[in-house]
């Protein structure tokens, strides 16, 4: 379980601080931010901040200077160093809720676990997560996450979005899923065809990996129920490369 360090929420109308709510489940948005380095160096901060106040437009949330506001709140959290935590601000009509907690290093033994389930409005990072949560609640995150599978695709994880390898090159799903601020970067450096992931394909694939903020790049070793299991760690080498240059 995640050991929260800070948690403070705040009116949005004129930002007086008031009981601690998480947001999950409300009408509203979130971003989550890796934290890293002894300088609290917040990884791609602008991407997801300017993404995160631009979904607010889908779920007409107003405030003005809204940037200015979280930026001033995140300086006022950071007042030590949080190394390799996770910083996420989640907002609603009337709130800001922000919160940093111990970022779970996956384990090497990575697997996924298939949940047949699409994300209400999937290409916004909104808070309809409870049955994600109930079922990531039910088993240890640094070993599992949820294959989220629907109309005989997979879409993306419980966390993270998705890279397929085939061959050398990168896949990722493009439809009925949220495109992170993490594999957005990747796909600067190294070339992910967006395209659809079909089940019955999955074994055509060398390897998976799950990318985002918490777990970073991370290998996936099986997805027992679909059968597949990894052939290669070539290329979850090359791309951790690629993000650890990111997060120096």
């Amino acid at each position: 379980m995640a050991k929260f360090l800070l948690k403070k929420s705040y009116q949005l109308k004129d930002l007086k601080e008031i009981p601690f709510n998480d947001l999950w489940g409300n009408r509203g948005v979130f971003t989550t931010m890796r934290l890293v380095g002894n300088k609290n160096k917040i990884v791609l901060k602008n991407n997801h901040l300017n993404n995160l106040i631009s979904s607010t437009k889908k779920y007409k949330i107003r405030k003005k200077n809204l940037k200015k506001i979280l930026l001033s709140l995140i300086n006022k959290s950071l007042k030590k160093n949080y190394n390799n935590h996770l910083f996420r601000i989640a907002l609603n009509k009337k709130t800001i809720s922000i919160s940093i907690r111990k970022r779970l290093t996956p384990k090497k033994k990575f697997k996924l676990k298939v949940f047949n389930y699409k994300r209400i409005e999937p290409k916004y990072k909104n808070l309809f997560y409870k049955q994600i949560l109930k079922r990531l609640g039910k088993f240890d995150t640094t070993k599992y996450d949820l294959a989220l599978c629907y109309k005989d695709k997979i879409l993306e994880t419980g966390t993270s979005n998705l890279l397929f390898v085939k061959n050398g090159k990168f896949f990722s799903p493009k439809n009925n899923c949220y495109i992170g601020n993490t594999i957005k970067y990747l796909n600067k450096k190294i070339k992910i065809n967006f395209k659809d992931i079909k089940i019955k394909d999955l074994n055509s694939f060398q390897e998976i990996l799950l990318v985002g903020s918490g777990k970073s790049v991370t290998s996936v070793s099986s997805i027992d129920e679909l059968n597949w299991k990894r052939k290669s760690f070539l290329c979850s080498r090359k791309v951790n490369k690629v993000y650890n240059n990111l997060i120096k």
